[in-house]
């Protein structure tokens, strides 16, 4: 029985997928991937692949959780060579986890490809480093579906976070920005929100904890919502809307 390999596609640009992800998809028998992958990536199968949409969108799931994690294991039982693919990394809000525990508990053999997560790159393109020695030391990655009142959850974030990272938050940006305030944040904090992040569609709007979900209505989704000293960075080193538009991919 071959391994499933559970592949991290990376952010959205094609580029930015490691070589072993690339190997993973050109070799596989059959591919499960999801939304957010960038579409060419299935160009690269080879003839005769066959492609599963696995996709899940807000309150509109393809497949349910339970129902890919039978399917890889049908597949690797059935000899295929299985290659999920998954946006980013499949280790940090990718469920990858999840499907690892499925193939482990029925004897499955499986490898972790690592990917880009968007809460590193979509920061990165958008001239904003999660760290930096003048202005941050530590990152925290979070998603927006936490629930907000989890006060202790949320006074200890708002205590310990240098530079948060909130995937999947959109929706819920102004009642974050508030939680975070309540709970000792300053208003004056800088923050960003970044759509697309690593593709043509880019798009970062600037702004404080304060003011920031204002601009949310013309921000599409998929977004990262970053908060931290480091985004005044931005100004100085945004580099991307530079490019020439040939050299923009994704």
């Amino acid at each position: 029985m071959q391994p499933v390999k559970i592949v991290g596609a990376g952010p959205g640009d094609i580029d930015l997928i490691t070589v072993r992800g690339l190997k993973a998809v050109q070799h596989a028998d059959v591919i499960l991937y999801d939304r957010l992958i960038n579409q060419e990536l299935l160009t690269e199968a080879k003839t005769g692949a066959e492609l599963i949409y696995c996709g899940k969108q807000p309150g509109n799931h393809v497949m349910q959780q339970e129902e890919i994690n039978n399917l890889l294991c049908s597949l690797a039982r059935a000899g295929k060579a299985v290659t999920r693919l998954k946006g980013g990394d499949p280790f940090v809000f990718g469920r990858g986890g999840e499907e690892a525990q499925a193939l482990s508990s029925r004897s499955i053999p499986f490898e972790i490809v690592p990917g880009i997560t968007s809460g590193v790159a979509a920061p990165a393109y958008a001239g904003i480093p999660v760290t930096h020695r003048d202005y941050s030391s530590s990152v925290t990655f979070i998603t927006g579906v936490r629930d907000l009142k989890d006060e202790a959850y949320w006074h200890h974030l708002t205590q310990s976070a240098e530079t948060l990272c909130i995937y999947m938050g959109v929706a819920k940006l102004s009642r974050i920005c508030e939680t975070l305030i309540r709970h000792g944040k300053d208003q004056h904090t800088p923050a960003a929100l970044i759509q697309w992040g690593t593709t043509s569609h880019q798009k970062t709007i600037t702004g404080t904890l304060k003011d920031i979900s204002e601009g949310a209505a013309c921000i599409e989704q998929p977004a990262m919502i970053v908060i931290g000293e480091v985004v005044k960075l931005r100004q100085e080193l945004q580099w991307f809307e530079h490019m020439p538009v040939k050299a923009v991919v994704g």
